[in-house]
């Protein structure tokens, strides 16, 4: 064996000592047997001190670091030899008191104190250590959690963690002691250091591409010495297993589910998993079917590679979500509207329910709103028609009222003699002709309630079988007495006061029977020219074919349609054909339909309707049309033989054709006060007219605004309401007038003339309600007599106002006694007439006198010329 080095004994020996000192180690053998001569001292001694400085340099280092520590300990153990001297020495005065008998009760109860105390310095030295204790060994925990976490050991770390606030609370001191706040601090930044490892590796294990729509999800990772499984663990760790799973459900939703599911977008992505990455891929077709063979792929990979308390997680999120898009979005769209497609309907049935137990089988839950859907197709499909239905009405109606329509109201009706009479006397035309004031009074009991029950559409009368001829030929006898009708329309009105008794004689209907009026009995046997008796011939009926055009708008004829249409598949679904349909139980609620269609219009229409001019007047004919032919229907309806005696009863128009007779009454009366309203305002309002600064122009306002209204209606209404709507606003405008001339305190000459001259104005609109306005002037009357007294109930009222302000006391007197001025005017009225136009002499006594004293002198002179 080759001899060692010169070196090589000198730092064996080096090394032998400088292990031993260090480590208590023995030198090897071969360093054991060396020979110690004066040249190996030197190198040893060198290894020594080097061996000594670099331990005191570690000591120094480790004293640094834990100075405050050691400081605080050094100070605690210096405290505690403290004490245990002091303890020492009270103790041996205790021993030194105790071998002395005769000790005071005084000195008993010090040292007893003593005692305690000392007893209570020891428990608080125990505790102190004890914390001492609990503190290093937080602090060695805390340190092994570091470790762990450099070593990516995620769940080891986690349970040092818990090990750490475990024995954190167990240290028996105070979390606001500065030591614990430091070991406190150290824990949470140790955690928030473990959750950014714990967040790259779930990264890395469950990693969504929101970009390039994938999603891929791995139980491990080489490298990782965490598993998806153990991920779980760290999740609820963590408490954030909810939250982690409403993020994921995000991610994939924005990657996966929305892009599949738009279908709003025509080229939809495909769905397939390639080396175990779900992504979205090519095109998929736009068929329910297509959408849920892509999502029990989408399903069928997340509990496949999650874990089952993530899947349960994911899923309390994720399906309820898409459920809803799935039935509100895709299926809803494939419902039908109608009975069109029903057979393309039921097979979406069937696909959503084999669906429906795909999901189940893959053990997801909260399918609530598509089992729903599945379990409730009558009733979907119902919603499906009730929604287009009342959408229907809602677009037709956004569209405006359109191109008015001419539409004819036909009415069938047997009648005897004596209703003919009253039928052809409330007719437009009959009315021009039957110019007897007296007609006015009973006129006004109806007019008065206009505003409240708008007339009817009252038709011409027009013979049965067709033809332009006078329906009233059609009676025979009745109309031989034509050119004394004619020549009666042209007489005076002081000369026809028999004409009061038969307004209908005007048109010819009944015979020359001039003596009737003096013995009834005879009238009453007397024989017709077709050789029957008068009783007899009043008692005869014939069919009447009564008709008048008016303008609808657009809007009836699609209501009525969608309406009629509703009931027609109601029909269909009651019958054999749809026994087994999944929708056949929605009959019953397929025939209320209706009954919304109709409340939808009434609840919106006036919106659209008043954006028009005339609106609420086409909307009273369109609310009367679609009443008419609503009855029409009900009466086929009920006629018809080819449905069942169930659908029949499940069909009930009568309260929706009063409804809407009752919304055609309230267009017709809001429109009329809404013109009323205007008119007043016209004539100032609450204040009297006649001391407005610019009278004269407010009457020809109002006028004009009369005027213009008539013009509106007239390419709008029947005539009948016509007269009725025209009438009501002129009798509004003279009522104005009478009450705020006979509110005046005092009327000179000259403003008399003045108001005279306005009332003029205001009687021109005579011209309004001339009988050639409704049809062709007949020939032979040279001059025809306004009807307005008919329509507006204080119209001759009006007249006669202005004959008394032109009037002297004579003319005045002769009105009273002799005219009809005690038709239209109570002698308290005429008094104050006349206390404000003339003076109190003589002559204006006299005559109040006698107006007092005859209250009702035309009464008085008809019931002498009857005796």
């Amino acid at each position: 064996m080759a001899a060692p080095g010169p070196e090589e004994p000198f730092s064996q020996v080096g090394k032998a000592l400088v292990d031993f000192s260090l480590q208590g180690a023995f030198p090897e053998e071969d360093a054991s047997s060396l020979a110690l001569v004066p040249e190996v001292l030197p190198p040893a001694i060198e290894a020594l001190n080097q061996a000594k400085t670099k331990l005191e340099t570690e000591i120094h280092a480790i004293n640094e670091e834990t100075a405050e520590d050691v400081a605080s300990w050094r100070a605690n153990a210096k405290s505690v030899q403290d004490d245990i001297v002091r303890s020492k020495a009270l103790a041996n005065d205790i021993m030194k008191q105790a071998d002395t008998p005769d000790v005071s009760g005084k000195r008993v109860a010090d040292i007893e104190a003593k005692v305690n105390f000392l007893t209570r310095e020891l428990d608080y030295n125990r505790q102190v250590q004890d914390a001492l204790s609990g503190i290093r060994a937080v602090n060695q925990t805390l340190g092994q959690v570091e470790q762990a976490r450099n070593e990516r050991r995620i769940l080891d770390a986690l349970r040092l963690l818990e090990k750490s606030w475990a024995q954190l609370d167990q240290i028996p001191v105070s979390r606001s002691t500065r030591a614990l706040k430091l070991l406190d601090i150290r824990a949470f930044e140790l955690k928030n250091d473990v959750h950014k490892v714990f967040d790259h590796v779930w990264k890395a294990l469950v990693h969504v591409d929101v970009a390039n729509g994938s999603i891929s999800v791995t139980e491990s990772r080489e490298g990782e010495h965490m598993s998806l499984s153990d991920a779980v663990i760290g999740l609820q760790a963590y408490k954030e297993v909810d939250k982690r799973m409403k993020d994921l459900w995000h991610d994939v939703d924005q990657a996966i589910f929305s892009p599949r599911m738009d279908a709003g977008n025509p080229s939809l992505p495909g769905i397939q998993v390639q080396d175990g990455v779900l992504k979205t891929s090519g095109t998929a077709d736009g068929s329910i079917d297509s959408l849920f063979n892509d999502l029990e792929q989408i399903f069928g990979y997340l509990v496949e590679k999650l874990p089952s308390d993530l899947v349960a997680s994911i899923s309390s999120v994720m399906m309820p979500e898409v459920m809803t898009r799935i039935s509100t979005v895709w299926l809803d769209s494939a419902v039908p509207s109608s009975l069109n497609d029903m057979d393309e309907f039921q097979r979406v049935i069937t696909v959503a329910r084999d669906f429906c137990r795909s999901l189940e089988a893959l053990g997801l839950k909260g399918l609530g709103e598509l089992q729903e859907w599945v379990d409730s197709a009558p009733r979907v499909w119902l919603s499906k028609c009730r929604e287009a239905a009342l959408d229907s009405v809602r677009s037709r109606l956004a569209k405006g009222i359109g191109s008015p329509q001419q539409v004819e109201k036909v009415e069938k009706q047997m009648v005897s003699r004596t209703e003919g009479k009253e039928l052809t006397v409330n007719t437009p035309a009959a009315m021009a002709d039957a110019e007897d004031h007296g007609w006015g009074d009973a006129w006004s009991d109806e007019e008065t309630k206009a505003e409240v029950n708008p007339p009817k559409i009252p038709p011409a009368i027009e013979q049965h079988g067709g033809g332009e001829d006078d329906g009233t030929d059609a009676w025979g006898a009745w109309n031989e007495d034509d050119d004394g009708a004619e020549g009666r329309a042209e007489k005076p009105k002081q000369d026809r006061k028999d004409d009061d008794e038969d307004p209908a004689d005007a048109w010819g209907w009944g015979d020359d029977d001039q003596a009737g009026n003096q013995d009834n009995q005879g009238a009453a046997s007397k024989s017709t020219p077709s050789g029957k008796p008068q009783a007899v011939e009043d008692q005869a009926t014939r069919e009447l074919t009564l008709k008048e055009t008016y303008y609808i708008s657009s809007m009836p004829e699609p209501v009525l349609a969608l309406i009629f249409a509703l009931v027609e598949d109601g029909v269909t679904l009651t019958q054999e054909h749809y026994e087994n349909s999944p929708v056949a139980a929605a009959a019953a609620g397929l025939f209320s339909l209706p009954t919304l269609a109709l409340a939808m219009f009434r609840a919106i229409s006036p919106h659209y309707y008043a954006s028009d001019i005339g609106g609420n007047m086409y909307l009273y004919n369109d609310a009367n049309y679609i009443t008419e032919k609503l009855s029409d229907f009900a009466v086929s309806w009920k006629a018809r033989s080819d449905i069942s005696a169930r659908a029949k009863a499940m069909l009930r128009l009568d309260n929706d054709i009063k409804s809407m007779e009752d919304f055609a009454t309230r267009a017709y009366s809001n429109e009329m006060n809404t013109q009323k309203v205007v008119l007043r305002d016209l004539l100032g309002g609450e204040q009297n007219v006649m001391q407005q600064d610019e009278t004269a122009s407010c009457i020809e306002m109002a006028v004009a605004r009369v005027r213009s209204m008539a013009v509106t209606w007239e390419n709008i209404l029947a005539r009948s309401v016509w007269y009725q709507a025209v009438g009501s606003l002129v009798d509004a405008l003279s009522s104005k007038v009478i009450a705020d001339v006979m509110d005046m305190s005092a009327i000179g000459q000259d403003e008399a003339y003045n108001i005279a001259k306005m009332i003029s104005t205001v009687t021109e609109l005579d011209d309004l309600f001339l009988p050639t306005r409704s049809g062709p002037t007949r020939s032979g009357v040279a001059d025809e007599v306004p009807t307005t007294a008919h329509y507006a109930s204080t119209w001759l009222r009006l007249k006669y106002l202005s004959e008394v302000l032109q009037s002297n006391l004579k003319d005045l007197r002769y009105l009273w006694m002799e005219s009809e001025l005690s038709y239209y005017f109570s002698v308290d009225e005429v008094l104050d007439l006349i206390n404000m136009s003339f003076e109190d002499n003589p002559r204006t006594r006299e005559v109040i006198r006698e107006i007092t004293q005859n209250p009702h002198p035309r009464q008085e002179e008809q019931g002498h010329d009857n005796w």
